[in-house]
């Protein structure tokens, strides 16, 4: 029996290798500025040097390719960090963090094409729109420490305004002429104000 574990798990090892070596091509094809609207399984297969049906065999679709392609993106850009940013003594200095984290991630080129193509496809939308939810949440948790006792509507208001300046969209509106530094700058003092707001006058 131990030959076929053996070679169960050896083939296993290069399966992996092989998806790893399809996410980096898809990855470089979506970075390299042509968009994801040229983007295709046939592109991906041939950038990596297989077939298409292995691509297919591994991802299934064009989304599903796509979507390991951003939780590649997420894991690269250090996405766990937003745990340090949560444990934060200074709350604010924890908000500061996590725009500096989204800031950081919504630099790479390959996750732009992969929100310009997640607007051409209602599917993939969802499942970028699932992963943005953690976003949300962070930032609810970081309300929820700023300002204890802020009332429900007003958490609500302040919560979505900074989980969208906290959007790639934003983000590439005000990175325009600026550097990702400034604009990281911007969208701090943005969410501050917007979170120290919940915090009544003398709190």
């Amino acid at each position: 029996m131990t030959p076929r574990r053996y070679v169960s798990s050896v083939r296993a090892a290069a399966a992996e290798k092989k998806r790893a070596e399809v996410v980096q091509a898809a990855r470089d094809l979506l970075g390299a500025g042509g968009g994801a609207g040229a983007f295709s399984l046939e592109a991906a297969a041939r950038q990596a040097g297989v077939t298409r049906l292995t691509v297919y065999n591994q991802f299934g679709s064009r989304r599903g390719l796509l979507e390991a392609v951003f939780d590649d993106c997420a894991r690269r850009a250090g996405l766990e960090r937003i745990r340090e940013a949560m444990a934060t003594p200074d709350a604010l200095a924890g908000l500061d963090r996590l725009v500096e984290i989204f800031c950081e991630f919504w630099s790479d080129a390959a996750v732009i094409a992969l929100q310009d193509a997640a607007l051409l496809d209602a599917e993939l939308s969802q499942a970028l729109e699932a992963r943005g939810e953690r976003r949300r949440r962070a930032v609810a948790t970081l309300a929820d420490r700023i300002a204890p006792g802020a009332g429900a509507e007003a958490r609500r208001d302040a919560v979505d305004l900074v989980f969208g300046l906290t959007s790639a969209g934003m983000f590439r509106t005000l990175r325009q002429g600026r550097s990702p530094q400034a604009t990281a700058e911007i969208l701090k003092s943005a969410c501050r104000r917007a979170m120290v707001g919940l915090i009544p006058a003398g709190g």
